[in-house]
């Protein structure tokens, strides 16, 4: 090459060891041949900096996947990717990975080579995020993507390093409204207001089992036992808008997988919904298993029943919640009636009891003026 020495040797013919030499302007030279047969190099003025960049580039070279090399556009590797993970995780998960790629991550970062996204790169997305009103459990969840992604491409050689650390920081939009569970005040108001309508079978069965909405829409009338009154949960279902299909999968993690026992008025909706079930001029052969139908003889859609809680809170005049809250409420009335937190957890299906507990359980106003009044003669010592 023009410019260069001896090979390994700067302009005073000292030696500067394999690759590394200095060209007659002064200028430093790096070069090395990498696994496909093709010469790298770089010039920088300072011969430190150019043994650093050899010996990183070397390292990089040695460790990386030949199947995928980190010159590969993020977009490429995010395909491979999420056909993996289309075969180890549940379809929600897949489709909240894809949904945050595609809105978030793809836009900053997708046309980038893999080995190119560094530290800021991704903080620039949860930036971006928190610029555009996006709530920090959103980010957050971002954040999880794409560390995800990066860290399957470090885990098999593919980068060196994984660029999404602990410096990405992901808390930093707006706070989500937590969900509080429905006073007994609420509820009973409530109850009342979907005296007859479309659904009323639903939700008044959520409020006696705490059961998931894409369990309710999935749950079959051989998973129900009458005789000795449980209910066992072995499947979520959903309908896929975007798709236009129903899709049916595993509960939300090992321990959804789950027997819970019904009350008697949990009994009473199963039989109530079976006449109702029965009424219907049309039922799908591939429906008929289903607990829960519309008119049409098919499930409600999943959004179908929030949409619907809506309008009936705004004809009450009571404020709007979604039909998470009611698994919420029926969490509250069971420790309120004393239920021990642990069988609580298995009843709701979470993996450990801190869900339970953080999440899930709120005190009203009325239960701790209860319960204080309960310990007011201990709490006495004069």
């Amino acid at each position: 090459m023009k410019g260069v020495d001896n090979m390994g040797k700067d302009l005073r013919g000292k030696e500067l060891g394999t690759g590394l030499s200095q060209r007659e302007d002064g200028l430093y030279v790096g070069r090395y041949t990498n696994k496909y047969g093709k010469r790298v190099q770089k010039v920088l003025p300072k011969l430190k900096e150019v043994r650093q960049w050899l010996a990183d580039a070397q390292y990089t070279d040695e460790h990386s996947n030949i199947d995928f090399p980190d010159a590969m556009t993020v977009n490429s590797w995010f395909e491979y990717w999420i056909s993996v993970k289309k075969r180890t995780v549940r379809p929600n998960t897949v489709r909240n990975y894809t949904e945050r790629y595609q809105r978030n991550i793809e836009p900053v970062i997708g046309n980038k080579t893999l080995g190119s996204v560094n530290t800021i790169h991704c903080q620039t997305i949860m930036n971006r995020m928190a610029d555009e009103g996006y709530r920090t459990t959103t980010i957050y969840q971002t954040r999880i993507a794409l560390y995800n992604m990066l860290d399957y491409a470090y885990q098999n050689d593919v980068i060196r390093k994984n660029p999404c650390n602990k410096m990405v920081k992901s808390d930093i939009g707006k706070q989500s409204t937590k969900k509080q569970a429905l006073t007994i005040g609420q509820q009973k108001e409530f109850c009342k207001a979907i005296v007859g309508t479309a659904y009323e079978y639903q939700y008044r069965f959520l409020m006696q089992t705490g059961l998931r909405t894409g369990e309710l829409v999935g749950l079959k009338w051989s998973d129900v036992d009458l005789e000795n009154r449980t209910l066992t949960i072995n499947r979520s279902m959903e309908y896929r808008h975007s798709v236009k299909v129903w899709r049916i999968g595993e509960p939300k993690s090992k321990s959804g997988y789950r027997t819970i026992p019904l009350t008697d008025e949990a009994v009473e909706i199963l039989k109530l919904q079976k006449q109702k079930n029965r009424s219907y001029k049309v039922v799908p052969m591939e429906w008929s298993e289903f607990v829960f139908l519309c008119r049409k003889g098919t499930p409600v859609k999943n959004s179908t029943y929030d949409t619907m809680l809506f309008k009936i809170c705004d004809n009450a005049r009571i404020p709007r919640f979604s039909m998470h809250v009611l698994r919420h409420t029926f969490a509250t009335r069971c420790i309120e009636a004393g239920m021990k937190p642990k069988t609580l957890q298995t009843i709701l299906g979470h993996s450990n009891i801190g869900i339970t507990m953080n999440l899930y359980v709120h005190t009203t106003e009325e239960q701790k003026h209860k319960e204080i009044d309960q310990i007011a003669s201990a709490l006495k010592v004069i």
